[in-house]
């Protein structure tokens, strides 16, 4: 009977987050059928990288194709347009476009993937503070932890929403998450996370969304 109680507890339990989404709009999305949607990451600071799990999540929640929104994966669309989006040669403005298309090579893949937008997604998840300690030791009478932890995580991310063919920057989103995450340990660590990224992830994707589709704003 311990059993289940002691892992239902671990579901319903986590970390509190607190997540600010601001967006900027140039024009309204004009997805048709056939168009794809590119979801890449920012990996030109030598400090920092935008975290691959991170665009394959937003690109996860995003794709809907009944809402006519297909997503091309990052991996993937990179690999075919190799080396032109790999990060020493990916473009940094919208106005690199024209220069990239002239190369007729270029030009023909992203026609034949029906590339209408492209979205470049910068930032990182990072730990700001952390604090408390745990110990757990083992003797012949058993193994037990005692002890306190607490450490916090915050997302910084912003979306730029580039379109491919019009080449113009149509918007930006940003994202910012905070949470912290506590681990109690009396016996046994029980750790009750705040799952930043995650929420930073959903809610990017939610209003990138309203942003490329307007009219599934009022059922998202």
């Amino acid at each position: 009977m311990l059993k289940p109680v002691f892992m239902t507890t671990l579901i319903f339990l986590s970390g509190c987050t607190t997540i600010v989404i601001d967006e900027y709009r140039r024009s309204d999305g004009e997805l048709a059928m056939g168009d794809s949607v590119v979801i890449l990451g920012r990996r030109h600071s030598s400090d920092y990288e935008t975290e691959p799990d991170l665009i394959s999540c937003v690109g996860s929640e995003l794709h809907n194709p009944a809402l006519g929104v297909n997503i091309i994966p990052e991996k993937e669309f990179v690999d075919i347009m190799y080396p032109w989006f790999e990060p020493r040669t990916a473009p940094m403005h919208v106005r690199s476009l024209d220069r990239l298309l002239e190369n007729a090579g270029v030009r023909e893949r992203m026609e034949a993937y029906g590339v209408k937008y492209i979205v470049w997604i910068d930032g990182s998840t990072e730990t700001t503070a952390s604090a408390g300690s745990i110990s757990c030791t083992i003797s012949t009478g058993g193994a037990g932890c005692f002890g306190f932890g607490t450490w916090d995580k915050e997302s910084d991310y912003e979306a730029s929403i580039w379109d491919f063919r019009d080449r113009e920057l149509s918007g930006k989103l940003s994202a910012d998450a905070k949470g912290t995450s506590y681990m109690p340990a009396i016996v046994i660590p029980i750790p009750l996370i705040a799952r930043v990224k995650n929420n930073a992830c959903k809610g990017m994707a939610a209003q990138l969304q309203q942003f490329l589709v307007p009219s599934s704003g009022a059922s998202s």
